[in-house]
């Protein structure tokens, strides 16, 4: 579907300002990547410069900055390093603020509410699934450290296959049993997942 440039003003972003930051972040856009939003300051500091935005693509958070003589400085945080995100809303304006994994602190104020909001919504669904990428992740890592325990979720029927261990030494075997226990007691796999796999790691003393 055609993107229109009504369909990034329905916050009374002024258009003149979106088409331009649509144009230019459009030149910097990757393979698969796509606009999702954009959301213009409502004062600016210098007259005579164009207020700084904030676009939201399918891949990355862009911190939209116009210099003078025409040049833009683009600073982006892909979703994957996304930290954390607050909004703080004002009598008329909001700032949006986020946390990068490094500790690097981005900030963009004197955006409209609505356009403050916006943003703020969108960055909460991304945080979100950013989280939950890095349970996934550490799930899979705990489950391999735990010597292939699976992990069922909700509503899943456990496997068929039985869990097998390999022969270890008795060092190995106590530390997959450490790993077992905080994979319980954090709620990753539950008591009867535990116990089984427990007892199949017991066999191999």
């Amino acid at each position: 579907m055609p993107v229109k440039l009504a369909d990034f003003t329905r916050e009374e972003q002024d258009p003149s300002h979106v088409s331009k930051m649509f144009e230019r972040v459009s030149q910097i856009l990757m393979a698969g990547e796509a606009i999702e939003y954009i959301a213009v300051q409502s004062s600016v500091a210098t007259p005579s410069l164009a207020p700084d935005g904030v676009v939201i693509t399918t891949k990355r958070i862009i911190f939209y900055q116009p210099k003078l003589l025409g040049g833009v400085s683009f600073i982006d945080l892909p979703w994957r390093e996304l930290v954390d995100a607050k909004l703080a809303e004002g009598m008329l304006r909001s700032t949006i603020t986020v946390l990068h994994t490094s500790g690097r602190v981005l900030t963009m104020a004197s955006l409209p509410k609505a356009q403050a909001r916006k943003v703020y919504v969108l960055l909460q669904q991304r945080e979100q699934e950013v989280k939950e990428e890095r349970r996934q992740r550490e799930l899979e890592d705990k489950r391999a450290a735990a010597g292939g325990v699976i992990v069922q979720s909700a509503g899943v029927q456990p496997s068929a296959r039985p869990l097998t261990a390999p022969a270890s030494a008795p060092a190995d075997l106590m530390t997959r049993l450490r790993t077992l226990k905080e994979m319980k007691d954090t709620g990753l796999i539950t008591a009867a997942e535990f116990d089984a796999k427990k007892a199949e790691i017991m066999s191999g003393l």
